[in-house]
């Protein structure tokens, strides 16, 4: 299917074969005969230099359990160029490690007037990065090309305004390759509201990835958007993508709810196995592998 989509663009395109690629835009490339391997361990090391963190303990997760956060918390205000830098390497690092996304969209929301527990918070997720620097997403060949989505929500879980977290990833069979941590824009009355919210925003983005999919030639039949439990009738917007066919919903149990890691902290041993279902694996796991 690759071969046959380059020739299509040497075709239409004046264009030069370089051959496989190694980096592109600060992201490394390792090829195998089973998949693609995507990481950023150089950025990452030159974060943990730049930041003085280059020596520190790792930690396994990237938010303590139940972390909350607020505007104003008590603490003394921290150095806000210092943390804006921070916190704006942390969202490009996001590029091939989705399960620094929701920490780092959560510190995203407090770049004016940053406290030292803000901080502190950041620092734990570089410290996290340390322990996982030779992580990246993996896409494995022979895989279904079968686009599947998740999406979930956490309600009222912004100690600010109460709004809630959406948080959504699709995959077509193995690594996801489409992700986000994403604060609601009105606040949700129920867990239903909430979890409604979430899956509109995943029904838009499964709805432009297939017209893109169907460009590329692999025309998607409905997508499985796999969601939890609540449907509220206020919102039609999914009831009709069901009806013209652009979507199935299906149901997904808590503990395989792949979009729960964008969503809320997670204790250690569930948030390694998601890590591990998005597609995010230590390189020395690959076949044929040579490092990175």
């Amino acid at each position: 299917m690759m071969v046959e989509f380059k020739n299509d663009m040497m075709r239409q395109y004046e264009m030069t074969d370089l051959g496989l690629p190694h980096h592109f835009l600060g992201l490394g490339v390792l090829q195998t005969d089973t998949c693609i391997f995507l990481h950023q361990k150089k950025y990452a090391n030159t974060l943990l230099d730049k930041f003085g963190l280059k020596d520190c303990k790792f930690v396994a997760t990237p938010l303590a359990v139940n972390e909350k956060l607020s505007k104003v918390d008590g603490s003394e205000l921290a150095d806000e160029t210092l943390y804006r830098q921070m916190v704006g390497s942390l969202l490009y690092l996001t590029a091939t490690r989705p399960d620094i996304m929701f920490a780092a969209s959560l510190l995203a929301r407090f770049m004016h007037n940053p406290t030292k527990k803000h901080m502190g918070t950041t620092k734990r997720v570089l410290r996290y990065i340390q322990g996982i620097m030779n992580y990246g997403i993996a896409y494995e060949k022979g895989k279904g090309a079968v686009l599947i989505g998740y999406c979930d929500s956490d309600w009222s879980g912004s100690e600010d305004d109460m709004r809630s977290t959406s948080g959504y990833a699709f995959n077509l069979g193995s690594g996801v390759f489409s992700w986000a941590s994403i604060k609601q824009s009105s606040v949700a009355l129920s867990t239903a509201e909430a979890e409604y919210m979430s899956a509109v925003e995943a029904t838009a983005q499964a709805m432009w990835l297939r017209f893109v999919l169907s460009d590329l030639r692999e025309e998607q039949n409905p997508v499985h958007h796999h969601k939890t439990r609540h449907i509220n009738r206020r919102f039609h917007f999914i009831r009709d993508a069901l009806q013209d066919g652009e979507i199935d919903l299906l149901y997904c149990k808590t503990e395989e709810q792949l979009a729960d890691i964008f969503t809320k902290p997670l204790a250690r041993d569930q948030f390694e196995y998601l890590r591990k279902a998005l597609g995010v694996i230590l390189a020395q796991h690959l076949e044929g592998s040579v490092g990175v």
